[in-house]
């Protein structure tokens, strides 16, 4: 028999069916969301260029352009996220990408196919990590460190399930029915998914042991907080100028193109088993410790593939270290504001906090052929990535706030997965 739900309530939020029905919820719509606007554009941008005579690069500013507009409506929304609940953000998120999708692909000229994008960075800032965050934060609480990485585990599979399947679409059905096809699956999924699944009380924030509420205002003035955002952009940028530059840099030391590929396809199950040693990890270090610890470890995995000429089993060795890094830097980055200042104003400050990293995403494709052209090849591109990625290191031990005014330590007591330790 169907839950109500009124039978989803418990004290403060939702019963456990609640919840595991929030995050299977979760579990499938990230991974049609990322798998329709973000990831089913590589596999089409080839064809969308000999189709329409727009050249590769001209697509990649307007993909470009929707990531950076997800980057600042983000801020908004998060804040909407606090004060009434995932449901709207993510429904209204849901309906909005279907027009997207339907604009992309019916798009007659250039300035349509932008405006179609700027439409969907609006969509992906209702629909993608950061609202997901938001809601398992909030809703799962103290288990928030399983919750969001069930959630990115399987999202991981956006890449896996939708990138075969746009290619098997574009055959026989060209481009633009491809993406038609696709924006009806999107909206078949998630919107019944986030109108129906993600109903139920929003809980009051829980309180962190040894923090105290702080006006957001003041948190983002704060030391602390800039010099997070720094590392974190600095961090986010070098990731996934990896990503996007690794097959070129693996075809220059003498790999093949089916060889370079692989090894970026191990990167991702690499990324896989990182996010699953998260939990553990947290329960090990502390807020400062893993933050630094993840962070050098993707400077380390990116510096040894600019150095190492060889052989492939080395370069493929250091291309899932650096997926590893990369994938549990992602939960390192969803925890990053529950872990110093609560749960209280999450979605506003992880807005914040995520918008200046969604820019570095989307200058990092640009900036890493930029960079290969101007210094003369790929190896030295990533040296100068492993450096950034190291000074964000750095940064990441100047992250931490200090312990509250009358608190009897500096380091409270950790709670079971050592989901909020401070240093």
């Amino acid at each position: 028999m169907p839950r109500s739900e009124a039978e989803d309530h418990t004290v403060g939020g939702l019963s456990e069916f609640g919840l595991r029905r929030v995050l299977v919820v979760l579990c499938v719509t990230e991974i049609v969301s990322w798998g329709v606007l973000y990831y089913a554009f590589p596999v089409l941008a080839p064809t969308i260029a000999r189709d329409t005579g727009w050249s590769v690069s001209v697509l990649t500013a307007a993909f470009s352009t929707g990531l950076v507009v997800s980057a600042l409506v983000g801020i908004p929304a998060g804040r909407w996220i606090d004060r009434f609940g995932p449901r709207r953000v993510m429904t209204t998120g849901s309906i909005l990408a279907v027009p997207a999708v339907v604009g992309i692909a019916l798009a007659p000229s250039l300035p349509v196919f932008f405006a179609a994008w700027v439409l969907a960075g609006v969509a992906m800032a209702g629909t993608l990590y950061a609202p997901a965050f938001a809601a398992l934060t909030r809703w799962w609480g103290p288990r928030r460190v399983t919750a969001l990485t069930a959630v990115t585990l399987l999202a991981g599979l956006a890449s896996t399930v939708f990138a075969p399947l746009t290619a098997a679409l574009l055959g026989p059905f060209g481009w633009r029915d491809t993406y038609l096809t696709l924006a009806g699956v999107l909206a078949a999924v998630t919107i019944p998914a986030h109108l129906f699944g993600l109903r139920g009380p929003w809980p009051a924030p829980e309180r962190v042991a040894g923090t105290v509420d702080h006006a957001p205002a003041d948190v983002v003035r704060s030391r602390t907080f800039r010099v997070l955002v720094v590392a974190v952009a600095l961090a986010t940028f070098a990731a996934f100028a990896v990503v996007v530059n690794q097959v070129p840099l693996l075809i220059e030391r003498g790999l093949s193109t089916t060889q370079a590929a692989w090894a970026l396809g191990l990167g991702g199950l690499g990324q896989v088993l990182g996010r699953l040693g998260y939990g553990r990890l947290s329960g090990a270090l502390s807020v400062r410790a893993r933050s630094v610890a993840i962070i050098a470890a993707s400077a380390a995995a990116t510096l040894l593939l600019a150095i190492l000429p060889g052989p492939t089993a080395l370069l493929i060795a250091a291309a899932m270290l650096a997926g590893s890094a990369r994938g549990v830097f992602t939960l390192l980055q969803a925890t990053a504001i529950s872990d110093r200042w609560g749960a209280t104003h999450y979605g506003r400050l992880n807005g914040l906090l995520t918008a200046p990293a969604m820019v570095a995403t989307a200058l990092a494709p640009w900036a890493g052929a930029a960079l290969a052209e101007l210094l003369g090849g790929y190896p030295t591109v990533f040296v100068v990535l492993a450096v950034l990625a190291g000074i964000a290191a750095v940064l990441a031990a100047a992250t931490v706030p200090p312990a509250p005014a009358g608190s009897p330590t500096a380091r409270p007591s950790r709670p079971v997965g050592g989901d909020h330790q401070h240093d």
